[in-house]
């Protein structure tokens, strides 16, 4: 029998959003959530109303891709010490840094430019912005992890999703106002000036403590072991070795070690945790049009009671997980997560309803917002603080894809089900969370306990 697991105060829970690092993550999740909708839907508002033909619009959603493969280079933002940037400011917030500059010149060519007659200068500078914001993102989770224990995890991750709410807010809502008001260019100019938040948040807090890469290096036995072997061998090659042995290997073994057979086990977890949502996301929307909604009503009511429910979600995720640890979260979130998925059957059956589609919404994103929060608390306790931003990289990749490739198939079971099944189907497929999780929340060594008041 399990022992009691040691419980906080509420009023010692709530004290954790007080930490320093807990508040930091709020301005980098803005500076995290920014760069996201400038490449994609505000982006797209811009080139069609300068008169770009919507078929070349589409091929800009493939920009998004650099999101779902950032494990790729996850290894050289781990490993690689920037000149200059990793002596003067540290491995974390030089990567940081650099992204973010990345980023300001994105935003800054993207607003030199007129449209027609350009784009492929438009799709570089929103390849380059995509790939500063996709790389801001590794060295923001890896500085995140290393900055405080596990047990704040939850509380960083939702001051984190607020943050980056904030973000999505300016970057859409606001810039579609500065365009109208001014032009779109003064809106991508302001823009490039608003990450000067996340640049002076990583200027002013310090960089997390961990050992120098070298000395990482040096301690793993595969590294040794090559090194070894490969006396006699040129120096470049043998250091060049030794660096991909580290930064490429070592971060995969290492999980398996800890972890051994359960490893897989884990992996299938958080391929199937988000399954259920993610999977009857992309025809959420085509229901509330196919029942009539008026798309004013879709904005207003997933603007404020999505928005204002998401954040909520995630403040209690991480509430709950300082009090009463990631373990039951994990059950108690896929549960809800699963749950709150059943109203857009209901939804779909009422039809026309605008106080029910108020309830779904605020469901949906309240669910949702608790079970992310409660989730990237878990993922961050799994990963090796040796290879935060690789490992972590690889989880949260594996966490959304699946889902989304699976949502591909919505509409071809909408088209023979109808939208009630598709969504009773899309519940079903969160049985297998709750049952994982269920196994996990059982195993000491895979989810923390709280630390008592």
């Amino acid at each position: 029998m399990l022992n009691p697991t040691p419980q906080r105060s509420w009023l010692a829970a709530l004290a954790i959003y007080c930490r320093a690092p807990v508040i930091t993550m709020l301005f980098l999740g803005f500076s995290a959530g920014l760069p996201f909708l400038l490449v994609f839907s505000t982006l797209s508002a811009w080139l069609r109303s300068d008169g770009v033909e919507v078929a070349a619009i589409g091929f800009f959603a493939w920009i998004g891709m650099l999101y779902s493969i950032k494990f790729f280079w996850a290894p050289v933002v781990d490993r690689l010490a920037l000149p200059i940037l990793t002596r003067a400011f540290g491995q974390r917030r030089g990567w940081m840094l650099l992204a973010q500059g990345l980023i300001v010149s994105g935003l800054v060519g993207l607003a030199s430019l007129s449209p027609v007659g350009n784009l492929g200068w438009v799709a570089l500078f929103a390849l380059l912005v995509a790939f500063g914001s996709a790389t801001q993102d590794i060295a923001i989770d890896a500085y995140r992890i290393e900055s405080a224990d596990d047990d704040v995890q939850a509380a960083m991750a939702s001051t984190y999703i607020i943050g980056y709410r904030g973000g999505l807010l300016a970057a859409g809502a606001g810039a579609l106002y500065i365009a109208a008001s001014a032009s779109w260019d003064v809106a991508y100019l302001s823009m490039a000036a608003l990450m000067g938040i996340g640049v002076l948040t990583v200027l002013l807090r310090p960089e997390p403590k961990r050992a120098s890469l070298s000395i990482q290096l040096i301690h793993e036995p595969k590294v040794r072991a090559f090194i070894r072997a490969s006396r006699g061998k040129p120096k470049l090659l043998r250091r060049l070795g030794a660096w991909s042995i580290g930064a490429l290997v070592c971060p995969f073994t290492d999980f398996f070690r800890r972890y051994g057979v359960k490893a897989l086990w884990i992996l299938v977890f958080i391929a199937v945790f988000r399954i259920s949502d993610l999977a009857m996301a992309s025809m959420a929307n085509p229901l509330y049009i196919d029942l009539g909604f008026s798309l004013a009503e879709i904005a207003n009511v997933t603007n404020i009671f999505g928005i204002a429910m998401s954040i909520t979600g995630g403040i209690l995720g991480g509430l709950c997980v300082a009090r009463y640890g990631i373990g039951p979260l994990l059950i108690f979130g896929a549960g809800l997560v699963m749950v709150t998925n059943l109203l857009f059957a209901v939804l779909a059956v009422v039809g026309n309803q605008l106080p029910m589609l108020v309830v779904t919404i605020i469901g949906d994103n309240l669910a949702n917002g608790l079970a992310s929060a409660v989730f990237i608390a878990f993922l961050s306790s799994l990963t090796s603080r040796a290879y935060t931003a690789t490992q972590y990289a690889l989880f949260s990749s594996l966490m959304t894809l699946p889902g989304k490739f699976l949502s591909g198939f919505g509409g071809l079971v909408v088209t023979s089900q109808g939208y009630p099944s598709f969504f009773v189907i899309a519940t079903l497929l969160g049985l297998p969370a709750i049952i994982l999780a269920i196994w996990i929340s059982r195993d000491k060594q895979l989810v923390p306990t709280p630390k008592p008041a």
